[in-house]
């Protein structure tokens, strides 16, 4: 266990972001389990791109924004809600191809995401399988989280990378995204597309086929034309359309067929914790008669040394001032060099 800035404890290792290391933590100051993502990188891009991701604060059901953020020398960590159930990779990995109903379910919650993400003027640009978490619903009524905010980018603010370099995962990204367009929401848009066809037909996201039997289908062609003006013009207007294919009943019907999807707890049970404070040291016992030694008294602490907690509390804040300095020093130098 690593505790970070007196506050989270990180425990076990549970997934790679476009930034860091993510894990699973306890926060000593809220007393729950949380996902804490843990920057890696060093450079100036690397520390705005987090920056940016924890100023995020989309509050929906289906979107996992960053909740807060901790500093403690050079670590940094954004906190976020837990999230179980693995990715939406996994299930594809677990299961294949998804019933077309089940399939329509996760679309329409990514729109959702999506709708609510463009509505903040935010493109995500890297909207793929690994990015899509899921609570550990079993073979009920699936629940998405768009996650990984690491390389979205508000629209008409400064960006990190030169105009003409294309951002995102190959396979997914749209054709004119590839070459270097100015990110727009119908990106977001045609990658939805791609993971919709990986969700019916269970192929790589490079070897996806022409044409598939499938009500969604037709739909999902639309969401991927090559042309950015064929596709829905908004992620309201693709949920519009996704309605009318009449897969979205509010049932479960995918509980019908043999094998129906379902999403298992991914993460190893870890013993309850509900205390806010650090946990207690166990009493010693005596070996050889078994009976619990007791702690000797402490000691009174002289008066003379009563200043040294004041002037180690002084030191830390001068240092988390210095080092939350240095990153508005990074972030006004990045403005003014690609304002």
């Amino acid at each position: 266990m690593e505790l970070v800035a007196g506050r989270f404890e990180l425990y076990d290792r549970i997934g790679d972001g476009g930034m860091g290391r993510v894990w699973r933590a306890f926060d000593r100051k809220s007393g729950r389990w949380i996902a804490a993502k843990q920057l890696t990188h060093s450079d100036a891009a690397m520390v705005l791109r987090f920056v940016r991701e924890q100023a995020l604060r989309i509050d929906h059901p289906h979107v996992l924004a960053p909740t807060g953020w901790a500093a403690d020398d050079d670590r940094v960590v954004l906190a976020m809600d837990l999230v179980a159930g693995g990715s939406l990779e996994t299930l594809l990995g677990d299961h294949g191809a998804l019933p077309d109903a089940y399939a329509a379910v996760l679309l329409d919650q990514l729109l959702a995401a999506l709708e609510a993400i463009h509505a903040h003027g935010v493109v995500h640009r890297d909207i793929k399988p690994a990015n899509l978490l899921l609570d550990a619903t079993g073979t009920g009524m699936p629940r998405l989280r768009v996650s990984d905010f690491g390389v979205s980018v508000i629209m008409d603010e400064p960006r990190l990378t030169h105009t003409s370099m294309s951002i995102g995962t190959l396979g997914y990204m749209a054709p004119e995204q590839a070459r270097g367009a100015e990110p727009e929401p119908r990106h977001d848009l045609h990658a939805a597309g791609v993971v919709g066809k990986r969700m019916i037909t269970g192929q790589p996201s490079r070897g996806l086929p022409e044409n598939w039997p499938s009500p969604l289908w037709p739909f999902l062609a639309r969401l991927t034309d090559p042309d950015p003006r064929r596709r829905p013009s908004s992620a309201a207007d693709a949920r519009a359309e996704l309605r009318r294919t009449g897969l979205l009943t509010g049932g479960t019907p995918w509980l019908a067929e043999p094998d129906p999807p379902e999403v298992f707890d991914q993460l190893a049970a870890l013993p309850r914790r509900t205390l806010i404070d650090s946990p207690p040291t166990p009493t010693p016992v005596d070996p050889g008669t078994g009976r619990r030694i007791a702690a000797p008294a402490r000691a009174q602490r002289p008066a003379r040394n009563s200043g040294r907690g004041a002037r180690k509390t002084a030191l830390i804040v001068l240092t988390a001032g210095a080092f939350l300095g240095a990153i508005a020093l990074v972030v006004a130098i990045l403005v003014i060099l690609l304002g």
